[in-house]
């Protein structure tokens, strides 16, 4: 099965507890996280509920990368520095 990318964040503060609202579709957050293109080929977060899929990873340094990565360049960056991955999925319904 094909995985869909909703999200490409980075860059992510380790001092950032939850992530809020409404999160901008620019290159980089006021907190200095930075995005990249989704597989809807935009900035930013796209799409709910996404497929169950890959999970998210702690990481033993920062990633540097420039904003408006494409998702192989974090993946990339990341193999061989990932300490710990979780899952997190939300669910969702029209009203």
């Amino acid at each position: 099965m094909a995985r869909w990318v909703h999200w490409v964040l980075y860059g992510l503060p380790p001092t950032e507890a939850e992530l809020p609202e409404k999160i901008p579709s620019t290159e980089t957050l006021a907190n200095g996280a930075k995005q990249g293109i989704n597989d809807f080929k935009r900035i930013g977060y796209g799409g709910p509920c996404p497929p169950a899929g890959r999970p998210h990873y702690a990481l033993d340094a920062e990633i540097t990368l420039e904003p408006g990565a494409t998702k192989k360049d974090p993946v990339r960056v990341m193999y061989g520095r990932i300490l710990a991955e979780g899952e997190l999925m939300g669910k969702y319904q029209r009203q």
